[in-house]
């Protein structure tokens, strides 16, 4: 079975119940988890006549989204510890969503990629996408889909 899972989180409900059952199955067949939070990338916003926003704001949103990210995976490590679940976590700032999980997935040498989707359909869907969808349709590595 699997050794060595993978759960990414966006720190959303939805996230929380997949990481909560991914936790559960790793204790059960006792494997190893890492959880991966993506952080988004920031792109140059441009205003007016071709100013730029001010690096040091940007950098100081990336900061907070990074604390953000650190916040939730602390949270979640303390939960894998009661449970006696050998816990990794990790944050990187990928160019999308989906590419950073199978990244993660990767790096770490996981074996399965455990997550939620947010159950997005019709326009929602074509608007928004699904990473989920994307992480199923590019990973080379088991996927198992939470809903």
């Amino acid at each position: 079975m699997f050794k060595h899972i993978l759960i990414p989180t966006d720190g959303s409900p939805v996230a929380a119940k997949a990481v909560k059952a991914g936790l559960e199955l790793a204790k059960e067949i006792g494997a190893t988890v890492t959880v991966y939070y993506g952080l988004d990338p920031m792109p140059a916003p441009y205003y007016g006549d071709g100013y730029t926003v001010d690096a040091r704001a940007i950098n100081d949103i990336e900061r907070s989204a990074r604390a953000t990210g650190e916040k939730v995976l602390d949270k979640i490590e303390q939960t894998a510890k009661t449970a006696g679940v050998p816990f990794n976590a990790l944050i990187t700032k990928p160019a999308t969503p989906y590419d950073g999980i199978i990244a993660a997935a990767k790096k770490c040498k996981c074996d399965v990629i455990f997550m939620a989707s947010h159950g997005r359909r019709g326009i929602a869907s074509l608007v928004l996408g699904s990473v989920t969808n994307k992480v199923l349709s590019h990973s080379k590595i088991p996927v198992l889909v939470y809903r």
